[in-house]
């Protein structure tokens, strides 16, 4: 500000002196004269008054005083037009962008964790008995299922293995599972039942139930039951030496035995250790086809000399008779590799061959039809037989479908 005011003292000093020059010198003239020159320099002086008012009005635009340029901004400003909303949006040039926007990623909801039942089974197999096993009227029997426990909760002692409907075939309302499962562990419970005293199929649902007598099972809500099917069939089929025999039926008639010793009938299903026999009547075979006729699946112990065989009392045979079967491994038993074997015995004297025959998983099975004519008239006694390949028996789940003896 300071220098400012300096630079205009010194400015109209200047003027001032420029102004006052004007007179020195001039020569003297008459009174017209005088007037003319006065006229004059009053013209002149305005003219020197009006340019030094522009010369000031300049420099104080370039010197820029702050309150001077704030009051022409404003009014520069105040003589704008005014503009309506319309206005404004259409005279605002829009800037078109060269390129698509990002595009922000969805970022998916957090789930919520779904909770893990407190009790709840899984089914993982039929220890024994299998669906469709077939028992003569009235035979006894042991069921036997694999369950693991895929909850939250550890079944104790206190929890039972609870008929809930159908057929109970003379077993109990309950019994303790006897042991305690802790989650992700597996149980075998067992129950004994009875098979009823007229033809046909019966089938029996079970579930769990826990010390607070909640019931509880398998399924997506822990609600659905687990089940034993059987058959019974009539007793006409137990063992008649003098008419033709159905291996199948009779099976518990045999004696079985593995390379150690005696195996129980029916045993274990999937017993690779020991080896086991089991019937059924719904057997899957290799391939893929579901039969539904009798049939025995014998699974031979593992080691070196594995087998299991059975021996059937003896029965009369007659002119023309025959023995039929169809032998293979069972569907989804990718390692399955056995021989099936078939003899015979005489009066209690040497063990004799009537065939054998290789089987692997493979999509097929064999036909056996073996013409008895040669021992017509004797007393024979029929040995089935099944003896692994290489010291394994995992997966020889071998089958003898409908094994008889045809007249």
């Amino acid at each position: 500000m300071k220098i400012k005011r300096l630079f205009l003292i010194c400015f109209m000093t200047s003027i001032t002196m420029i102004a006052s020059g004007c007179d020195f010198g001039a020569p003297p003239a008459d009174n017209m004269d005088l007037v003319q020159t006065a006229a004059a320099q009053t013209v002149e002086v305005h003219q020197t008054e009006s340019v030094f008012e522009t010369l000031v009005a300049q420099l104080t635009n370039v010197v820029g005083d702050e309150n001077t340029a704030t009051a022409v901004s404003s009014t520069e400003t105040a003589q704008l037009p005014t503009a309506t909303a319309t206005q404004t949006e259409t005279s605002i040039p829009t800037n078109t962008p060269t390129s698509s926007p990002p595009t922000a990623t969805a970022v998916p909801p957090t789930k919520t964790p779904v909770p893990v039942p407190c009790d709840w089974a899984g089914f993982v197999k039929d220890v024994t008995v299998p669906d469709g096993t077939e028992f003569n009227l009235s035979d006894s029997f042991v069921k036997t299922w694999r369950l693991q426990n895929i909850g939250s909760c550890t079944w104790t002692t206190d929890y039972d293995l609870v008929f809930v409907s159908g057929d109970a075939m003379s077993g109990p309302t309950a019994v303790s599972i006897g042991e305690t499962v802790r989650p992700g562990e597996t149980i075998d419970i067992s129950v004994s039942l009875k098979a009823p005293d007229e033809k046909g199929e019966y089938t029996g649902y079970w579930k769990l139930r826990n010390a607070n007598n909640a019931l509880f099972g398998l399924g997506s809500n822990a609600s659905k039951s687990f089940w034993v099917q059987i058959e019974a069939v009539d007793e006409d089929n137990v063992w008649d030496p003098d008419n033709p025999l159905d291996f199948a039926s009779t099976y518990c008639d045999a004696s079985w035995r593995n390379e150690d010793g005696s195996l129980p009938c029916p045993g274990a299903v999937d017993n690779f250790d020991d080896g086991s026999v089991t019937r059924t009547s719904a057997p899957k075979l290799e391939g893929g086809y579901q039969d539904d006729e009798p049939t025995l699946i014998t699974i031979p112990n593992s080691g070196s000399g594995g087998r299991i065989a059975g021996r059937y009392p003896a029965i009369k045979i007659k002119a023309n008779d025959h023995f039929t079967a169809i032998v293979g491994c069972l569907d989804e038993s990718p390692k399955c590799d056995v021989t099936f074997v078939l003899n015979y015995r005489v009066d209690g004297g040497t063990i004799q061959n009537l065939g054998s025959w290789d089987e692997v998983y493979d999509g097929d099975y064999t036909r056996i039809n073996v013409d008895l004519s040669s021992l017509e008239g004797e007393k024979v006694e029929f040995i089935l037989r099944v003896e692994n390949y290489d010291d394994s028996s995992k997966d020889d789940r071998a089958f003898w479908l409908a094994p008889k003896i045809k007249r």
